[in-house]
């Protein structure tokens, strides 16, 4: 399969804590194991950890497992109709929104996926250090 899946772990701002790359064949919630496991020991005071739909399964029980995280599944409503933004959920969706203001990672340019990462860090990094620039 080609392509690439991003996974992101941000906090309630929406800046990155991890992040990781993989081809497009890999499952989700087997992508999301690799984004969760480069938390581990990182952020001790982190206990909650919702998700989309996607990761809903066995990775819940793997994170509580894993780093004693409950992972909470933010799932749409069968009753709506159209978009709906989800709670939560909108928060990492506006990460990869100002992502993709920068021009290397709108598309797939990058040769492996270690290199792809570190484009999303240093969008990152150009992203808080402009917030910090502005406050006041």
């Amino acid at each position: 399969m080609k392509g690439r899946k991003r996974h992101l772990v941000v906090d309630t701002l929406g800046l990155l804590l991890a992040v990781v790359v993989h081809s497009a064949g890999i499952q989700d919630r087997d992508g999301a194991q690799l984004v969760l496991t480069k938390l581990q020991g990182s952020f001790p005071r982190l206990r909650l950890i919702w998700a989309d739909g996607g990761y809903a399964g066995r990775l819940v029980a793997w994170a509580a497992a894993f780093g004693d995280w409950a992972l909470e599944i933010v799932k749409r409503s069968d009753k709506a109709t159209g978009f709906v933004v989800l709670p939560r959920r909108w928060v990492v969706e506006r990460t990869f929104g100002w992502l993709m203001k920068f021009r290397r990672l709108s598309k797939d340019y990058e040769e492996t996926s270690q290199s792809s990462e570190a484009w999303i860090r240093l969008a990152m990094i150009h992203i808080m250090a402009r917030r910090l620039a502005i406050s006041p």
